[in-house]
């Protein structure tokens, strides 16, 4: 049964993409109305299919069943879109992800919010301007309409990610975030050395992690140890160099510089205070 499944997705799947370039090229009214309707209830069906067989897969094994089941850069996209969505209820609801109590948060999305909201606005009119030149053909307009407006949702959860989940430095840990697709934890215990260093050039290199927001970075982390950087596909590789932005560098450079220092006073202290070896008895 797996196979029949997976090998009608392989055949449906081309054919239906096939038919959105037909209609795309106007060419839909000369397709037979059978065709359509065939292609489209078997996809319906696969769907249908594929979405019992995750729930029952989860129902016997969990999340670790899904996870064993489901590629991992399929599990990324899909997480990141619900992500993006459950922002925009976060960003009306004016609250942030993963800010405790006795946390302190940094914005990063205000150098980029005209840019996202020229995007958005392009798309709107896009929007428009598509509705209304494909009024005369209904299933090319209603499949355009769905995909442009999914489109707008999209691009505002955007923003509303970056809005929502600021960098957040606790008692033991900075947490250095861009939107809803990259969550890095690093402990203070990790940081060497944290620098004001303004960058709008950024050149891919071994063990360096560029997080620019804008096209540019305003605080450069140096580590003792290396941290494993996860990619939006889930790739894994480890840096020893953070370069982020914030919309307050300054305040959060010396925020960091003041949490290092305390967690530095409080390794000395926790040092002395240990109890001495107890000296071995004379022979």
């Amino acid at each position: 049964m797996k196979g029949l499944v997976r090998g009608l997705a392989w055949v449906v799947v081309p054919v239906e993409l096939v038919l959105v370039v037909c209609l795309l090229a106007g060419s839909g009214a000369s397709l037979p109305t059978n065709v359509l309707i065939g292609v489209e209830a078997v996809a319906l069906v696969l769907l249908a299919v594929e979405g019992v067989g995750l729930v029952l897969v989860y129902r016997r094994g969990g999340r670790a069943a899904v996870r064993d089941v489901v590629p991992v850069p399929v599990r990324r996209i899909v997480g990141h879109e619900l992500r993006v969505l459950g922002s925009l209820a976060l960003w009306v609801a004016r609250r942030r992800h993963g800010v405790r109590e006795g946390d302190l948060a940094f914005g990063h999305a205000r150098d980029q919010a005209a840019m996202l909201y020229g995007f958005v606005f392009v798309c709107v009119v896009e929007t428009i301007g598509l509705a209304v030149l494909l009024r005369n053909w209904p299933t090319l307009h209603a499949i355009t309409l769905v995909i442009d407006v999914y489109g707008v949702i999209l691009m505002l959860g955007v923003h509303a990610a970056s809005v929502t989940r600021p960098h957040v430095l606790s008692a033991d840990a900075l947490r250095v975030r861009q939107g809803a697709h990259r969550d890095l934890r690093i402990p203070l215990e990790l940081i060497a050395s944290v620098s004001g260093e303004r960058r709008f050039t950024h050149e891919a290199a071994d063990g360096v992690l560029n997080i620019p927001v804008a096209a540019q970075t305003s605080l450069t982390l140096e580590l003792t140890e290396p941290v494993t950087a996860v990619g939006f596909l889930g790739g894994r590789r480890p840096v020893t160099t953070v370069r982020l932005h914030s919309d307050e560098p300054e305040r959060l450079l010396a925020a960091l510089k003041s949490a290092l220092r305390t967690a530095l006073r409080s390794d000395l202290k926790q040092a002395r205070t240990e109890p001495s070896p107890s000296p071995a008895r004379p022979a």
